[in-house]
């Protein structure tokens, strides 16, 4: 069995709440795998975080910020990260993705979010020139990425989910120069899909790819993460034997 910790603070009325579980249990169903996915709140995470994460083969990072505990968010993303767990973040996860990278692999220690502390003098995380709602949109996907070998393609169209923020263009290139790069931008070149260098999987989108679960769609991206949470699975079982 396959442990899937979700990160965040559940609430029935958000849609991508409802979507990931189904997302997973339906990218399980076509893997031949089973998978448990359970809910993490921010708030437990705030301290011994380690502890109560070492048991999950990956961590997904849910939408719907600002969190009861923005800390125990960037808690659970930092162990992940240090700890190469398969992680995937959506909507305000990535957007937690781009901060806790920025703070802790950069040394930036007062990059932050405009929405949840518009003053801060450093911010990493703005409100995008187009807002991703409802709509059609076509990205194109870096050559040689991870993300475009999942896609299997040079571009892809995703319609999921609303998403207001992302990664500040004054920050892109400092950002993807330390390790954390983007691997997919809009029309407009705005940054929708990143990864990291060097981890088994550990990528932001800003688009909620669960959503395709609505219309019973396996989303190839979710498919690389269940396929990494295996493969972490897998490792730490042949290592008892």
């Amino acid at each position: 069995m396959i442990r899937i910790g979700v990160i965040g603070d559940y609430n029935e009325g958000v849609q991508a709440h409802v979507a990931i579980p189904r997302a997973l249990r339906l990218t399980a169903d076509e893997l031949g795998l089973h998978v448990d996915c359970e809910w993490i709140p921010t708030t437990s995470l705030t301290d011994g975080y380690g502890a109560k994460l070492s048991s999950y083969q990956a961590l997904w990072i849910a939408p719907a910020s600002p969190y009861a505990s923005m800390q125990g968010a960037l808690n659970g993303i930092r162990y992940a990260r240090e700890n190469r767990i398969p992680l995937l973040g959506s909507c305000g996860g990535f957007q937690h993705m781009i901060i806790e990278f920025a703070r802790d692999v950069m040394g930036l220690a007062e990059a932050d979010h405009a929405e949840i502390r518009p003053e801060s003098p450093m911010l990493l995380v703005t409100p995008l020139s187009c807002a991703f709602r409802e709509h059609t949109h076509r990205f194109l996907l870096a050559p040689g990425s991870r993300t475009a070998a999942a896609y299997g393609a040079s571009e892809t169209v995703e319609q999921y989910g609303i998403c207001n923020y992302g990664l500040n263009p004054a920050f892109a290139a400092s950002v993807s120069q330390a390790g954390f790069r983007i691997a997919g931008v809009d029309e407009d070149g705005e940054t929708r899909i990143m990864e990291l260098d060097g981890h088994p999987f550990f990528f932001g989108t800003l688009f909620q790819p669960e959503r395709s679960a609505f219309k019973g769609i396996v989303h190839p991206l979710i498919s690389a993460f269940v396929e990494a949470a295996k493969a972490r699975a897998d490792m730490a079982r042949f290592s008892l034997e």
